[in-house]
């Protein structure tokens, strides 16, 4: 079905009731990631929302702005920033490029800069000039500076910028230990029960994981809507999480198969996560049945995927095969290029690359000063954002923060660290060196978007086109950039 790009608001009445009928589409989609997953693995650890102590209760109502007016939700924006391949590195040539007034570093703005006083900038000199140690391995004056930097910003309080600066100063401080690595380990169910929450509550009071979500899966059953009959698919995941998008996926499969449908998943995970796996495999195997799905779902461990590459992934002839993929795999594959060659191997139908990282503007720079002030802003723009949909203090937002937000801040900074002076291609020159070409989203991804951000509320996202990506921007900032690319 094809749905205008315009704006609800827009629509003619001749399409009210599609509308209408697509906004519940959406709805249903929401209690089904909401409820099925999460709430069934709580079930699962045999503990629920009640069972702990200042248990969370926020969602979308609880944490809409009061304000009614809502910024536009759909725009194609020019303004958006170019990729980082046009941005020459004369731009970083001084700390001073941090402070405005003076040249960005980034071509976005540090727009957070611009709220804090002056006498409030220190710190951020200080984590330059701890990165520029890092840079030149004068590590002993790294260590003096940080010191300093630990008397100054001793909690995750205050405004966003100053708490972006707290969890960037651990993350360097961390690097310089050693202990970069895992900054959370879930290696009890109590560190278990605290991601499921702050991962559930996230998609409560932000539209990010949701919009990462619903994108990526248009993505995949735009890539199958030329099939008439029922699709065999098989999706390769590099990032599952607690897989709480396969309810979503399952349901719409089912619905667009005459037969019931066939799914299978494998899933490219880390050592650590053992009992994640399974209690994924679990619930979504319980809610396959539950939606009379044939369903499979298999887990490689990511040292096996490093050593034979997409040979240690099972391929069905006559399955369509969908590779789904994020930054978290460019941080473990020794190359990029590499990565990708393997990959047209595979002749995936589609491959959808889902940045919810900032990925795309700060990699491959080979600067780890470029890519440390490009990280600092998106996340300071993340933080800003959830500011604007949890109140002051609340606790929902500090456990996101320090379960979800906090972990990709490690591992961005340790990323940025490691490809210090390689220069490596980013993801996008080497997708268009093997013979990629992006492929448009359809209308119908655009319209979902838009939903997403009526229900949730918050005056400052809209939804922008991009080069072939659907980008989920924070006032001009993209926060998620999702693409779909074929060889």
């Amino acid at each position: 079905m094809k749905i205008p790009a315009s704006s609800p608001q827009d629509t003619t009445n001749n399409n009210n009731n599609t509308n209408s009928t697509d906004s519940n589409h959406l709805s249903m989609d929401e209690h089904v990631m909401r409820s099925m997953d999460w709430d069934s693995i709580m079930k699962e650890l045999e503990l629920d929302d009640d069972s702990a102590p200042n248990s969370l209760k926020t969602g979308f109502t609880t944490t809409t702005t009061t304000d009614s007016t809502i910024l536009p939700l759909y725009a194609v924006d020019s303004n958006l920033p170019g990729f980082p391949d046009q941005i020459q590195p004369s731009d970083f040539e001084s700390s001073s490029d941090v402070y405005p007034g003076q040249s960005q570093t980034t071509g976005y703005g540090f727009n957070s800069l611009d709220s804090v006083d002056n006498g409030g900038f220190d710190f951020i000199e200080d984590l330059i000039r701890v990165v520029d140690c890092v840079e030149s391995d004068e590590l002993q004056l790294a260590q003096v500076v940080l010191s300093r930097l630990n008397q100054r910003l001793r909690s995750p309080a205050g405004r966003a910028l100053q708490r972006a600066a707290f969890y960037f100063k651990e993350a360097l401080g961390s690097l310089l230990t050693g202990s970069n690595r895992n900054p959370i380990r879930l290696s009890s169910w109590s560190d278990i029960v605290q991601r499921i929450r702050a991962i559930k509550e996230y998609s409560g009071i932000s539209p990010i994981p949701l919009f990462s979500h619903f994108t990526a899966n248009q993505a995949i059953l735009d890539s199958l809507s030329s099939q008439s009959s029922s699709p065999f698919v098989h999706v390769v995941d590099f990032d599952i999480g607690f897989g709480g998008q396969y309810a979503s996926l399952m349901r719409e499969i089912t619905e667009k198969s005459v037969s019931g449908g066939f799914l299978r998943v494998t899933a490219v995970v880390t050592e650590e996560c053992a009992v994640e796996t399974r209690l994924v495999k679990e619930n979504l195997t319980q809610f396959a049945a539950e939606m009379k799905i044939r369903f499979q779902i298999e887990f490689v461990l990511m040292k096996t995927f490093e050593m034979l590459s997409f040979k240690a992934i099972r391929f069905v002839e006559g399955e369509k095969t969908v590779v789904l993929i994020s930054p978290a795999i460019f941080r473990r594959v020794s190359g990029i290029s590499d990565f990708v060659n393997n990959l047209r191997r595979v002749s995936p139908k589609v491959v959808v690359f889902v940045d919810s990282e900032g990925w795309t503007e700060i990699a491959g720079s080979g600067s780890f000063r470029r890519e440390f002030v490009s990280a600092l802003e998106f996340y300071t723009m993340v933080l800003e954002s959830l500011d604007a949909a949890a109140p002051p203090g609340d606790l929902v937002k500090k456990i996101v923060e320090a379960f979800v937000l906090r972990p990709k801040i490690f591992a961005a900074v340790e990323t940025a660290a490691d490809r210090r002076h390689t220069g490596e291609m980013t993801w996008r020159e080497a997708f268009c060196a093997a013979g990629m070409r992006p492929i448009q989203l359809s209308q119908f991804a655009d319209f979902q978007a838009e939903c997403l951000l009526e229900k949730a509320q918050v005056r400052g996202f809209h939804v922008a086109k991009r080069q072939g990506e659907l980008v989920l921007c924070w006032h001009g900032r993209a926060l998620v950039a999702t693409s779909a690319w074929r060889f």
